[in-house]
């Protein structure tokens, strides 16, 4: 079985969010061994400084590398990364997952985004949107996304 890793800065606080990740984390074990690796996120504030942001970015990144294996795939999620619909979603999966060493690793960066380093590690740079969603939510979103991949890769029924 394949195992898949959420490698994301920061906890799930709100009780809707990880009951919401709990149920499609349950509904991904019948397809691939779930991890879920959640680092300590900085403290930030609106107003602070580039410098400061980078600082934390750094800091948060580091954690994220530490549980990182060489022979992982990551997938980091940016803004500015690659957009497909869910079935180039599927296909992409099917395609890492026949080439795949380790992990299929997907990392979630905290409040202000990730690192350089995290980015330059990660062998796909995915985006879901243009627009920014609390890191909390896109767990419960990338969890459905790759749960919903699974049922196309497999030929199952899922809702549209």
């Amino acid at each position: 079985m394949v195992n898949i890793c959420f490698l994301v800065v920061g906890s799930i606080k709100e009780s809707f969010y990880r009951e919401a990740f709990a149920e499609y984390k349950k509904r991904l074990s019948r397809y691939a061994d779930i991890e879920v690796f959640e680092v300590k996120d900085e403290k930030t504030s609106e107003k602070a400084s580039e410098a400061l942001n980078n600082k934390i970015l750094s800091a948060e990144g580091l954690r994220l590398l530490e549980k990182i294996r060489d022979n992982d795939f990551v997938v980091a999620l940016v803004i500015d990364g690659n957009k497909t619909c869910s079935y180039g979603f599927a296909e992409n999966i099917s395609k890492w997952l026949c080439s795949l060493r380790g992990r299929l690793c997907f990392v979630i960066g905290g409040s202000i985004g990730l690192s350089k380093d995290v980015i330059k590690r990660a062998d796909y740079r995915l985006s879901f949107s243009d627009m920014t969603f609390p890191h909390q939510l896109m767990r419960v979103i990338l969890a459905e996304q790759i749960y919903r991949a699974f049922r196309i890769i497999n030929n199952e029924p899922y809702h549209k």
